[in-house]
C-alpha cells in the first residue's frame, strides 16, 4: 500500500504540473492568437489545434504504454511538451502565428499522454480504492488554480516587446519538472500476456450501456466545459474586463475543477456513482444559466466556478464507470477509444469557440450547450433504467 500511495502522490504532482501548464495556456492562448492571427475568428485556432493533437495522440499513446509502460510514456510526453513550449516562446518573439500553432500541436501531444495519469492511478489501486485514487490524482490540479493563471499574469509583460512570451518561457521549466517527477513512478510494466492478449472485441464492449454512458458523459463534461472556458477570456475582453480579472476567473474555474476531488471519491461511494454524475450535469446547466444573467466579473466568476465543479463530478464519475467494464488486456484500447472520442469533442469545441463567439455572441454560446446538457441527464436516467431491468431479470431467473 505504501507504493500505491507513493505512485498516487507522484501522479498528483504530475497532474498539478500538467494543469498548471494548461491553465496558463487557457488563460493566454486565445489572446496570443488574437494578437498574432490575421483574422479575429482564428484567435482560438491554436488552442483548437492543441486539442486536435491531443485527440490524435490519445489512442497511440495508450497503445504505446501498453507496450512499454506508463513511466516511459509519461516521460516521452513531457519531452514533447518541452519542445512545444520552446516553439511557442520563439513564435511569440518572432510574431509567427504558424509557429505558435506548431508549438500548440506539441503541447497537445503531451496532454494526450498526461490524460492517462488518472488511469494510471486506477491501475495501481485496489477496486475499493479506485474511485478515491482517481479523484486524488485529479485533486493535484488544485495547485494549478493558483499557479497557472497567476503565473500568466505575473510574467505576461516580462518582455515588453513580446507579450506573454515570459509566460510560455515558464512552461519550459514546468515540462522539464514533469519529466523528472514521472521518472520516479513505479508501476509494473505490462506483462507479456497483457501485451499480446486482446480480450473481447471492441465492438462487443462499445455496445454495453455502461460504456455508452461513460463515454457520452465524459464527452459532454469536457466538451461543454471547454467550449465555455475557452470563450470566457474573449467574452471578458469584449465586455471591458482586464486580463487580471480574466486570470482571477480562470483561477477559480480551475479550483472548481479540482478542489472537489478531495471528496468526490467519498461521495461516489456514499451517494452512488450515478447520483454524483447527475449532480455534475445539473451544475453544468446552472452555469449556463448564470452566464445568461449578466456579464459582470461576478457572473463570470460564479459561472466558471460552477462549470468546474460540474465537470469534476461528471468526468470523475464517467472515468470511474469506465474502469468497471474492462479487463487488464482490454484497458489500453478501451481507454484509448474513450479519450479519442472525448478529445474529438474537445477539439471541436475549442476550434469553434472563437468563431461561435465572434459570430453569434456569448449568450447564444451558452444557449447552444443546453440541449447537450439535457442529453447527459437523459443518458443518466437511461442507465438507471437499464440497471433496474437487469435486476428484475435476475430476480425472475432466480
Amino acid at each position: 500500500m505504501d507504493q500505491v500511495r507513493k505512485n498516487i502522490a507522484l501522479l498528483a504532482i504530475c497532474q498539478a504540473l500538467m494543469m498548471t501548464c494548461n491553465s496558463l495556456v487557457i488563460a493566454t492562448s486565445a489572446l496570443v492568437g488574437l494578437a498574432l492571427a490575421s483574422d479575429k475568428w482564428m484567435a482560438t485556432l491554436p488552442l483548437g489545434l492543441q486539442f486536435l493533437s491531443t485527440m490524435s495522440f490519445t489512442l497511440p499513446a495508450s497503445l504505446f504504454m501498453k507496450r512499454l509502460g506508463r513511466r516511459v510514456g509519461f516521460q516521452l510526453g513531457a519531452l514533447l511538451g518541452l519542445g512545444g513550449a520552446v516553439l511557442c516562446t520563439y513564435a511569440i518573439f518572432t510574431r509567427s502565428f504558424v509557429g505558435f500553432c506548431g508549438g500548440a500541436l506539441l503541447i497537445g501531444a503531451f496532454n494526450a499522454f498526461a490524460q492517462y495519469y488518472r488511469f494510471a492511478a486506477a491501475d495501481t489501486a485496489t477496486s475499493q480504492f479506485r474511485s478515491k485514487a482517481i479523484s486524488l490524482v485529479l485533486a493535484g490540479g488544485v495547485i494549478a488554480a493558483f499557479t497557472g493563471p497567476n503565473l500568466a499574469n505575473w510574467t505576461r509583460a516580462v518582455f515588453d516587446t513580446a507579450l506573454f512570451s515570459g509566460s510560455y518561457a515558464c512552461l519550459i521549466a514546468l515540462y522539464a519538472a514533469s519529466a523528472l517527477v514521472s521518472s520516479f513512478i513505479e508501476i509494473p510494466p505490462p506483462t507479456e500476456a497483457e501485451r499480446r492478449e486482446a480480450g473481447r472485441p471492441l465492438s462487443d464492449i462499445v455496445r454495453g450501456p455502461e460504456f455508452v454512458v461513460a463515454v457520452l458523459s465524459a464527452m459532454i463534461a469536457y466538451g461543454v466545459m471547454n467550449l465555455l472556458m475557452t470563450s470566457t477570456p474573449l467574452a471578458m475582453q469584449h465586455n471591458g474586463h482586464s486580463f487580471g480579472s480574466t486570470a482571477f476567473v480562470i483561477q477559480w474555474h480551475v479550483l472548481g475543477m479540482f478542489a472537489p476531488s478531495f471528496v468526490t471519491g467519498h461521495l461516489i461511494r456514499r451517494l452512488g456513482l450515478l447520483n454524483v454524475m447527475l449532480a455534475g450535469s445539473v451544475l453544468l446547466g446552472v452555469c449556463a444559466g448564470v452566464n445568461l444573467l449578466g456579464v459582470s466579473v461576478v457572473h463570470f466568476w460564479l459561472a466558471l466556478l460552477l462549470l468546474g465543479m460540474g465537470w469534476n463530478f461528471l468526468f470523475t464519475g464517467a472515468t470511474t464507470l469506465l474502469t468497471q467494464i474492462y479487463t487488464a488486456a482490454e484497458k489500453a484500447k478501451v481507454q484509448g477509444v474513450n479519450d479519442l472520442l472525448v478529445f474529438a469533442t474537445v477539439t471541436l469545441s475549442a476550434m469553434s469557440s472563437g468563431a461561435l463567439h465572434h459570430s453569434i455572441g456569448w449568450a447564444a454560446v451558452n444557449l447552444a450547450v443546453t440541449p447537450v446538457i439535457v442529453l447527459s441527464l437523459l443518458a443518466n436516467g437511461w442507465l438507471r433504467w437499464q440497471r433496474m431491468q437487469s435486476v428484475r431479470g435476475f430476480v425472475r431467473d432466480k
